[in-house]
């Protein structure tokens, strides 16, 4: 296949205090058509191994176009928006010219810009619109996704990650490839595609029962005479949309006993999730109760570790909140208790130019708004600096830049990672990269909602959700939506 592959990808939160500008996406990733390196740097991309690896076997050509991607953060500019979008779409022009295949885009699902409630929506309708209705269209999207109408109405096969953490990139972008092949080379006519909107919100990790045992009931469904591909969509609690919310998506081949069997198990599936509603969200305790269960969970085995989701960058939040580290520190919970990572540029700069060894005073964290606490000022020395730290991600072999980092240890015992480039914990190499070993800590607190247990569950003795203050706090009541549609639950029992 002759495949054209590009992206736009953002998880926006309505609610956060971050603007989001075309420099945001600059800053992680924006990779254009003309870069001399474009190609290469595309099949870089994580997300995409799954794809490339199958398109490497079958001896495929890609075409690159743009790839856009930035932290989550506030809603797009208008014009930005449409300035990347019509350079996306001016791209594929281009590719149609010089003749492709098929179409391969990476997107999340929750995209927002100013006029734009469904980013995605509109993108793969314009998509649709130039390659014409026969033209096989794929998208991999983040599990996080808010599915709309649209979304399903452009013919764009849509295949979503099954797991969080969203440790199966690969595995989805190889099923996408496979379909699409299959439908280029006449052995699977256009796939019928069927969703059910589910009215719920939450974080439903699936490393553990019972979305353990849901996933593994949609991926016995995908292995069903007929049956091409199942996605169970989560949605992004922090996303003000009238599309914001859960929903399955099923895909068949197209035929009427087969449609109507993808319809009854949609159904059953969709029942199911919503039935999973509580017992399947995590349990995220308020930071006091949180800490107490730390405290009597404490032992030899390993760290606790504390996900301090409220602050996790991964959603929009700025990742400077002091509220766990003030609590630490009025229990005297700090010796061998280690805090990570914390975006402050500022501090990073300073105990950088102070290097190794240095003992000063430092304000850390509470900079950015009333979610990220007030400042805390510590007497710390600076165990080591980086300018190029980096952790590993949820897929193999894919990396995530922190930019400038350091490790300090204040005078009450408490080990902290700063680093400069806004970025939820992933793996222990947060602080590994810094000669802090986290296995060798009693108390490990991680600005991560859930992404951390893949790399952290191997070495934890037990794990905690705080629902500390902050951006993601979990009481979604308090959140000002206008344009949720109602019923949804938990705000509506």
């Amino acid at each position: 296949m002759k495949l054209f592959v590009a992206g736009m990808v953002h998880e926006t939160n309505s609610f956060s205090p971050l603007p989001t500008s075309e420099a945001s996406f600059a800053e992680l990733e924006l990779i254009r058509r003309g870069d001399a390196d474009a190609l290469p740097r595309i099949e870089a991309m994580a997300e995409l191994g799954g794809v490339l690896a199958a398109s490497r076997r079958s001896g495929d050509t890609w075409t690159p176009g743009l790839f856009a991607q930035a932290q989550p953060s506030g809603p797009l500019a208008r014009g930005e928006y449409e300035r990347l979008r019509d350079e996306l779409l001016a791209d594929l022009r281009a590719a149609l010219i010089e003749g492709i295949d098929a179409v391969v885009l990476i997107l999340h699902g929750a995209m927002l810009a100013e006029g734009y409630p469904d980013c995605e929506g509109d993108l793969l309708g314009r998509v649709r619109a130039i390659v014409g209705p026969s033209m096989p269209v794929g998208a991999l999207l983040d599990l996080h996704c808010n599915l709309s109408a649209a979304m399903v109405d452009s013919g764009a096969l849509l295949i979503s990650v099954k797991e969080y953490p969203h440790i199966d990139y690969a595995a989805r972008g190889e099923e996408l490839h496979a379909l699409l092949t299959r439908m280029l080379d006449g052995s699977l006519a256009k796939p019928r595609a069927q969703w059910l909107r589910v009215p719920m919100l939450g974080i439903f990790g699936t490393t553990e029962g019972p979305m353990r045992g849901f996933v593994q009931r949609l991926q016995a469904v995908e292995s069903l005479p007929g049956l091409l591909s199942v996605s169970a969509l989560h949605g992004f609690p922090w996303s003000d949309t009238e599309h914001t919310g859960g929903a399955l998506l099923v895909y068949s081949e197209d035929t009427p006993p087969l449609a109507s069997m993808a319809q009854q198990l949609l159904q059953e599936l969709g029942q199911s999730f919503y039935a999973l509603r509580e017992s399947a969200s995590a349990r995220r305790m308020p930071l006091a109760q949180a800490l107490d269960e730390a405290e009597r969970s404490l032992s030899d085995r390993g760290p606790v570790i504390v996900g301090d989701g409220s602050d996790n960058p991964g959603g929009a939040a700025a990742c400077d909140s002091t509220f766990i580290l003030r609590a630490l520190l009025d229990r005297g919970l700090t010796e061998r208790v280690a805090l990570g990572m914390f975006w402050d540029p500022q501090a990073v700069a300073i105990a950088t130019a102070a290097g190794p060894g240095a003992r000063l005073a430092l304000r850390i964290g509470g900079k950015v708004g009333p979610m990220s606490g007030d400042p805390v000022d510590l007497e710390v020395e600076v165990l080591a600096c980086r300018p190029d730290a980096r952790q590993r991600g949820l897929t193999p072999g894919g990396f995530d830049a922190l930019g400038a980092a350091v490790a300090v240890r204040s005078t009450q015992g408490l080990t902290l990672i700063l680093n400069s480039i806004r970025q939820q914990v992933f793996s222990p190499d947060c602080f590994t990269e810094l000669g802090v070993d986290p296995a060798a800590q009693r108390l490990v607190v991680v600005k991560s909602t859930q992404h951390f247990r893949a790399g952290f569950d191997p070495i934890a003795a037990a794990t905690i959700y705080a629902d500390a203050p902050g951006t993601l706090q979990a009481d979604l009541s308090l959140l000002p939506y206008r344009h949720l549609q109602r019923p949804m639950w938990p705000l509506d029992r």
